[in-house]
Parts: C-alpha cells; sequence; structure tokens
C-alpha cells in the first residue's frame, strides 16, 4: 500500500479554517478514477482536485466530491494554484490548465492571489412554479415573487450550470431551511448541478451580494464558498439590468451560515474571471489502496 502527498487548503479566505477547504493531491498521476475517489470520500470535503499531467495545457485537474466526478471546481482551483506558487512549484503569471469542460487560464498575482478565467457565461431563463421553489428552499415564495420580475429564475453556466434563485433579504436567505431532496429534483429538472440563492443585502458593507449554495445532487449539501457558482452569477447578473449599476470588479460574499465565511472576486467583460486567496490548514500523508487494476486473481 502506498502513500501520497494531500493537503487541505482553505479557499476565498486568508484565514485558515474558514472559506472553502478544498482537498490536494499534488502529484496523482499514478492514481486511477477509483483511487481517487476514494481519496476524496476520505477526505470529505466538497471537492478534492488531483494534480496531473498534461499533453493540453501546463497541467490537468480533476476534481472529485466525495460521492461523484465534477467537470469543474472553482474553489479547489484557486487552491491549488495558491498551493503550487506557495511551494514554489509555479511562478506567478499566466497558466494553463485541462479540465473536463476544456482549457482554462489561471493567472496567478506576486502576491499570491489567484484568477481563474471561466466559459463564456450561458443564461436560460426557466419557468418554475415560485411555491415549488420556496418549498424546496425553505423560504417564503413571497420573497422569491418580490424580485422575480427584475431578477428572473434561471439557470447559468459557466462550466458548471447552476440554477440561480434571487431572494429579497438576507433574513429571508439566512433561515432557508432546505429539503435537500427536493431541492435535487428541482436542480435536475432543469439540468443544473446545484441552486444558488442569493440576496443584495449583505453582511458586510463592501459586497455586491450574499450567497448559498445547495448541491445535494452531487453530494454536497450546502457549499461553503463556490467559485464555479460565482462565475454563472457574474453571467447571470450580465444578463439581467441589474449589471449596469454594479461595480467592475464584485465581492459576493458566502459561508457565514456555516460558520465558514469567505469572499469570491468576480469579475464580468469579455470574460469571466473568479477571484480569491487561500491559504493551507493541513498537509500530511495518505495511505491509498492499491488500484483493482494492478490486483491478479488465481483461478
Amino acid at each position: 500500500m502506498d502513500t501520497i502527498r494531500t493537503l487541505l487548503v482553505d479557499a476565498f479566505t486568508d484565514e485558515p479554517l474558514s472559506g472553502n477547504a478544498a482537498g490536494i493531491v499534488p502529484d496523482a498521476g499514478d492514481l486511477d478514477e477509483e483511487q481517487m475517489q476514494a481519496v476524496a470520500r476520505e477526505l470529505s470535503v466538497s471537492e478534492t482536485a488531483f494534480v496531473r499531467g498534461s499533453d493540453a495545457a501546463d497541467r490537468r485537474l480533476r476534481y472529485f466530491t466525495p460521492t461523484t466526478e465534477v467537470d469543474l471546481c472553482g474553489h479547489a482551483t484557486i487552491a491549488t494554484h495558491a498551493h503550487l506558487f506557495d511551494a514554489g512549484a509555479i511562478d506567478a503569471g499566466t497558466h494553463t490548465l485541462e479540465t473536463n469542460v476544456g482549457v482554462l487560464d489561471v493567472e496567478v498575482t506576486d502576491e499570491g492571489s489567484v484568477w481563474m478565467t471561466q466559459n463564456q457565461p450561458r443564461v436560460n431563463e426557466v419557468t418554475l412554479d415560485y411555491d415549488r421553489v420556496g418549498d424546496a428552499l425553505g423560504i417564503d415564495d413571497a420573497a422569491l415573487r418580490d424580485v422575480g420580475q427584475d431578477l428572473p429564475l434561471a439557470v447559468a453556466d459557466t462550466g458548471l450550470p447552476f440554477l440561480v434563485v434571487p431572494v429579497n433579504f438576507l433574513e429571508h436567505l439566512g433561515d432557508a431551511d432546505p429539503d435537500f431532496r427536493a431541492v435535487e429534483e428541482l436542480a435536475d429538472d432543469v439540468d443544473a448541478a446545484g441552486v444558488y440563492a442569493f440576496t443584495f443585502d449583505t453582511v458586510e458593507g463592501d459586497s455586491t451580494l450574499h450567497g448559498r449554495a445547495f448541491v445535494p445532487g452531487l453530494g454536497i449539501d450546502e457549499d461553503p464558498v463556490t467559485g464555479t457558482a460565482s462565475g454563472a452569477v457574474g453571467g447571470y447578473l450580465r444578463y439581467t439590468e441589474a449589471f449596469d449599476s454594479l461595480p467592475e470588479e464584485m465581492v459576493f460574499e458566502q459561508g457565514h451560515f456555516l460558520d465558514r465565511p469567505g469572499r469570491v472576486r468576480v469579475r464580468v467583460g469579455a470574460e469571466v474571471e473568479v477571484g480569491g486567496t487561500a491559504v493551507e490548514s493541513l498537509d500530511g500523508e495518505l495511505a491509498v489502496p492499491e488500484s483493482e487494476e494492478d490486483e491478479i486473481i488465481e483461478a
């Protein structure tokens, strides 16, 4: 049985044990899918990123939740590149990254902040009954209808699709009591990975919005701070009239109701960029069982 280096790195924060924890395996080239899934299940954070070689980019990342592989993960991308920079494995500058949704650019600043360029946003309004959405999220549907004329329900996607649900006030978003089975069914019905509910009513005065992300279909009841959803919501906001009154660089706060507050910086111009900082909280070795492909079965 071999051991591999594994880390937990908290993304979208500069304080350990806040933000969103990502598992990182810096040298995962010899692991097969079953081993990667087993490692992600053992680390039991929302996503674990596995760093592998690539013929198409500077490196390849594969992302696994405790239950399944996902095509893209913002916070794990930020965490991985922040770790590689801190370790001296990469320099500041622009790096290319191969993912299941294509090759993306990742910029690391001299100070160690990481910016991830996501796919061009796709936004599709959806017709859903507000009673159903409110019941699934445990939010009075009046809090959704109140802003629904200007901020419609829509599926937004910059690499991973989310059903975007605007809410009028932070009090209602904070008091949400989701029925996770109903949330999963709701997301499935609109071909989304999960649901991102947000309000312009925020905790911090300089924040643009406050969000909560529910992704039970991928084994994550609530994600503390979500990079892919933040990029998708940035694209959604550009789609709405509200975008004209928003700053060029937005700050999305998230995680406060899980005691893991974090801040995602979002730029929406010709491209959608999501950025932030990260800090290591754990660095160690993990024993990994042999690959089933290596096992020899004798009759």
